[in-house]
């Protein structure tokens, strides 16, 4: 434990910074459209969003796409900016648990994971293409 004595868990910018370089290092096809979606890093997902998802635990929520897909967007949908948040606190206790993962990977996972939807890919999709976990 000597190691960490000293040290702070990591900022939110610093986590930020991390997403941001999982976005540049994007293949060229995708990098245009995820520029276009705004990042926003916070320690918690808010109370209104945990309580319409159900989710009891504000630990079990690591990001979140808010916007509607590529695949479904139409000129009469909202002019706002699509939105993927992370979650620091969760993304920390799931790199601490997991023990196996560097931290700038798990970031850019849970970040392409929430691009991947605003690309119109569903939960199934992602985990058919992405195993990262295996």
């Amino acid at each position: 434990m000597q190691q960490w004595k000293g040290r702070e868990a990591p900022s939110l910018a610093e986590i930020e910074a991390m997403a941001e370089a999982a976005r540049a290092a994007l293949p060229e096809a995708f990098r245009g459209p995820a520029a276009a979606v705004v990042l926003r890093v916070e320690d918690f997902a808010a109370e209104a969003v945990l309580d319409e998802m159900q989710i009891e635990d504000p630990f079990e929520l690591t990001g979140l796409y808010e916007g509607v897909p590529l695949t479904e967007k139409s000129v009469f949908d909202p002019s706002g900016p699509d939105v993927i948040w992370l979650f620091r606190r969760p993304i920390l206790d799931e790199w601490v648990g997991r023990g196996d993962v560097a931290l700038d990977t798990l970031v850019a996972h849970v970040f392409v994971h929430e691009l991947a939807h605003h690309f119109g890919w569903s939960d199934d999709d992602i985990a058919h293409i992405d195993r990262w976990w295996e």
